[in-house]
Parts: C-alpha cells; structure tokens; sequence
C-alpha cells in the first residue's frame, strides 16, 4: 500500500519550463536523506503512459522518485508541441537530475536513473557523462538508433523508411523557414506510416496512454535517429547497470541491448525477458520487471530502513 506523498513540480532547462511529479516515500520506510530515482518515458511517451505503477512501487521501496515531461511534450512547455530532439531530451535530463539533488530530503550522492525504451538509451548516455550517477536501470532500450531503422525496413519494407525520410526533409524545410511542423504518427497499424508500426506498436502503446494523448512527432526526428546509438557510450558507464532486454522486441534491438550489457562488463546486470516491447509496462512482466529493478536499486543505492 502506497503512503507516499506525490507533488507536482517544475524545473527549468534551458529557460523551458519542464513538469514532473516528484514521489516523496512515507518516513517510516527509509531515513533521510534517501535516494532518488529519476525517471522520463521512451519516444513520445509522456509521465502519465504506464510509468506511475513503477514510480510507486519504487516510492514504495523507499526511494524518492522524480518523474518528469521532456520539452515539447505532455505537461511540460516548449514549442513547437511534440517535437522530440535527441539533444534537448539529454539537457533535459541533466536539468532534472540537477533539480533532484536540490530536493529537500534526497541524498545528492544517491541518485539513480530509470529509462524505457528511447529513454532507455538516453539514461545510458547521461551516466557515461555523469560520474556522480550511483545506478541505471533501462528496460527494452533502445540502444541502436540504424537497428530500429533497419527493424522498419524488416516489417514494413524499404518504401517506409523512404516516405519517412521524406516526411523527415519536408519537416526540416518548414522550420527553416518558420512554419508549423510536418507530423507522422508515432505508431499506427501495420501497413500505415509511422515512426513505430509493427505487430504489436500501436495495440502496445494503446494500451498504456491516456486518451488525450497524442500520437504525432515532428517527422525531423527521423533525420538524427540513425546516427543516434547510446550503445557506443556503454564502456563509459561507470556505475552499476540493469539492462532488461525483451527479446521479442519489434522496434528496439535486442541485440544491442545485450551488447550494450557485454561493454559494462561487471558493472552491469543483463535480465533477458521472452516478450515484445510493449509486454513489460503491464500484467505479469511488469511486476517481474518492477521486482527485478527494486531489487537492483535497493542493493546498489543501499536505502537505509528503519526498523
């Protein structure tokens, strides 16, 4: 049972204004101050998409959790709306883990990162630059931004990746000259466009969002996501990492999930799972993935709990 307390807060990055809920755990579960775990959602996924069971039951473990909207995107301000820059989601999560040392209560040394999916690729790449980052836990992330171009050249075939690379240009032309972005939808039905639309993309991520969210990205992101791969930053990692692959995945490569793991060497924890992307927010895998990262953060963070 949850007795925490969750707030809502706010931070600047970059002069934007970024919103997240900061999770303060119940003072009987841990002494202050504690650790504190901060957490973003993967490609066009907002704080309210399925993150709040893991957020609370890691608020329950007692940790405190801050849990935030990247810019442009959910709760958070920047214009225009929707449009996920690789670069901007890598300040924003510097900018927020800023914000959580800050926080009354959390111990600064003590601070932990939690990505899925895209997310889970940029958590890999701010502990490589952040040596003060105590732990990383990144599930289904995406390691290898040429393997997921080449996973929709698999499943929708070459024409796909040439209409978004199309769709990618077009966006590109009207920001330079100051007109509205060109959008595609984040996932679709297999058969229609979109950054994500394998078998299980578009039921996967219904199932998780909120009804007023909104499927559509500025389509430039397609022009930077090839040559983005947080795998080449896995040697870097200096701290203790849990990789959850799902060795179904559609639309990560589970391949580079394992590779990425290989490159920490000791350092890091490698849980394979016999599902698809989408299967770990939900049901029987969500509670095996939540337990395997409770227990990851609670043996590396070394919360002390009061008796």
């Amino acid at each position: 049972m949850t007795f925490a307390q969750r707030s809502d807060v706010e931070f600047q990055s970059q002069g934007v204004t970024c919103r997240a809920w900061l999770y303060v755990p119940d003072a009987s579960t841990t002494t202050r101050p504690a650790p504190c775990i901060v957490m973003a959602h993967g490609l066009g996924g907002t704080r309210d998409a399925g993150l709040e069971p893991y957020a609370e039951c890691f608020v329950d473990a007692g940790f405190f959790v801050l849990l935030f909207d990247y810019r442009h995107l959910g709760a958070s301000e920047g214009e225009p709306r929707q449009l996920i820059s690789i670069s901007r989601q890598l300040e924003d999560w510097t900018s927020a883990i800023k914000f959580a040392r800050r926080v009354e209560g959390v111990d600064p040394r003590r601070i932990a990162l939690w990505g899925s999916s895209f997310s889970g690729g940029h958590v890999l790449v701010v502990a490589a630059k952040d040596p003060q980052i105590a732990a990383v836990s990144a599930q289904c992330p995406m390691m290898d931004g040429a393997a997921s171009v080449w996973m929709v050249g698999q499943y929708a075939g070459p024409r796909a990746i040439l209409r978004l690379g199309r769709a990618a240009l077009i966006d590109a032309q009207r920001s330079l000259v100051g007109k509205g972005p060109y959008y595609v939808p984040l996932v679709a039905p297999p058969g229609r466009i979109a950054a994500m639309a394998s078998h299980d993309a578009y039921t996967g991520f219904g199932a998780i969002v909120p009804p007023e969210w909104r499927n559509e990205v500025a389509a430039r992101l397609f022009l930077t996501m090839p040559f983005y791969r947080p795998v080449r930053y896995a040697r870097s990692v200096g701290c203790p990492a849990l990789i959850i692959a799902c060795m179904e995945d559609s639309v990560a490569s589970s391949r580079a999930a394992v590779d990425a793991a290989a490159r920490m060497g000791d350092k890091a924890r490698l849980v394979k799972l016999p599902i698809g992307h989408f299967d770990v927010y939900t049901g029987e895998w969500f509670q095996r993935s939540s337990q395997e990262q409770v227990s990851f953060f609670s043996a590396h963070l070394h919360p002390r709990k009061r008796t």
